[in-house]
């Protein structure tokens, strides 16, 4: 274990960084050092460290500035902070934003040797677990989708089962239940998998924008038409399109999409001449399309033409196993994301997930584990920090939920923005309480547009 742990020593005394050196490498370790900040980030550059030992006082860049450089690119790296005594309390800071000890000059070898031997085994236990969690999620997964329950396996396997065919599919379920992930999925396990995938939103265009956006138009068919435009059936010739919300197109696009099914051709916008294409449609529609037959609003030729093989995506609520699955897959995702170091959740925060109805289902989930990986202060989550969760999941107290807005994403903004108010805009001093580093804090700041004053 010894000879593949290696570590950085990081001080600009020179007797210091000797004797570390030589007690490290009699314990078996392998052992590089730098004199400043500077020339420890190009260490970090050229290979990557388990351990970085860090003085706290150096010209150029002191050790907590070096630190978190040092957390924004290689996070898995565990920092050592070296202090005086004098500056104890800087290094119980530290300890805060992200070291994981600190060692008080002067220090023996023993005391190095044992704080060294305890992070080893720490940092052996964490790679072990994620090895365990990733054959897990190996076992439990098709592509970006993961589940355990008896119903998403079934999905999985007639999905590996049709993926090599060139039939078209429909695929039903509830908002947020991952209906592009499994389309996305189907065309990686296709024949087609070396051709593109094109996603359209039949319910984010009006008529005659949608139907530019299928089949595209020729330069003058409408007034901004300025240039000729390929549409995404042609952007998908030998390859797969996913028509998400079919059931909200318009007669006349039903129309234009069943030439498309029957004849493999269609006609740009303003244009006269037949373009062939070969494309596999995978449709998606939250909606009971057989009702909508039924009653006329939806056409049965395109219906039957789509519907050649069908796959139901249960909601969230009917495979609740599930949720702890997932809830530790969107932690490790964000923890990835963000820079965060939440590793577990507790007992009490997953009972109130569970209990919860999802009728957002997966989405919902994901939203937030996202908040609250972002405003979790500590490295698990407990069950007070759901309190920005939707209110069903807390229930606190039978309270009613405030009449504002209160969704994830606002609630996320407004507390960012009270943090940097509170401290007057520091970001360095703000990303450390919100347990964030400075970069995904300014990605924050960006994404929200927030503004001083």
């Amino acid at each position: 274990m010894k000879a593949e742990v290696n570590i950085l020593v990081v001080d600009d005394e020179e007797i210091v960084r000797e004797s570390l050196l030589d007690w490290l490498r009699e314990d078996g370790y392998q052992v590089e050092a730098a004199e400043d900040g500077f020339k420890a980030l190009e260490k970090f550059k050229e290979r990557s460290w388990d351990i970085a030992l860090v003085d706290l006082k150096m010209p150029k860049m002191d050790g907590l500035e070096l630190m978190e450089k040092i957390k924004e690119t290689r996070p898995e790296t565990q920092v050592v902070i070296i202090t005086a005594f004098a500056t104890v309390n800087t290094a119980v800071q530290a300890m805060k934003i992200g070291a994981y000890d600190y060692l008080v000059k002067p220090f023996n070898p023993e005391e190095l040797s044992l704080l060294i031997k305890r992070l080893v085994e720490s940092q052996s236990l964490i790679k072990e677990i994620s090895y365990l969690r990733k054959k897990l999620h190996k076992q439990y997964q098709f592509y970006d989708l993961i589940s355990k329950s008896v119903k998403m396996q079934k999905v999985f396997d007639l999905a590996h089962t049709i993926a090599k065919s060139n039939s078209n599919i429909l695929i039903l379920g509830e908002s947020g239940t991952g209906k592009e992930l499994l389309t996305r999925a189907i065309h990686n396990e296709s024949l087609r998998a070396a051709g593109s995938f094109i996603p359209v939103s039949c319910v984010a265009l009006t008529e005659t924008l949608l139907e530019s956006e299928l089949f595209g138009h020729e330069k003058g068919a409408f007034t901004d038409a300025i240039a000729q435009k390929k549409g995404k059936f042609e952007l998908a010739d030998r390859g797969t399109i996913f028509l998400d919300e079919i059931g909200d197109i318009s007669p006349k696009l039903q129309l234009s999409l069943l030439r498309v099914l029957q004849e493999k051709e269609f006609t740009r916008v303003g244009g006269t001449k037949s373009i062939k294409v070969d494309v596999r449609i995978i449709a998606a529609t939250n909606r009971d399309l057989k009702k909508a037959v039924d009653e006329g609003k939806f056409r049965d030729d395109l219906y039957y033409r789509l519907n050649v093989i069908s796959i139901k995506l249960p909601p969230l609520r009917e495979h609740k196993e599930d949720i702890p699955l997932l809830v530790h897959h969107f932690i490790e995702k964000f923890n990835m994301e963000m820079g965060g170091k939440v590793e577990r959740i507790s007992e009490e925060a997953l009972d109130l997930l569970m209990e919860y109805d999802w009728p957002g289902n997966v989405r919902e989930l994901e939203n937030v584990i996202e908040c609250t990986t972002v405003i979790t202060k500590g490295t698990f989550i407990k069950a007070e920090d759901l309190h920005l969760s939707p209110p069903q999941v807390m229930k606190e107290n039978g309270a009613a939920p405030p009449s504002d807005d209160k969704t994830i994403k606002s609630i996320e903004k407004k507390h960012i923005a009270k943090i940097l108010k509170e401290n007057n805009w520091n970001i360095q001093k703000s990303a450390a309480i919100l347990e964030v580093d400075r970069v995904t804090l300014y990605n924050k700041i960006k994404k929200y547009k927030l503004k001083k004053g």
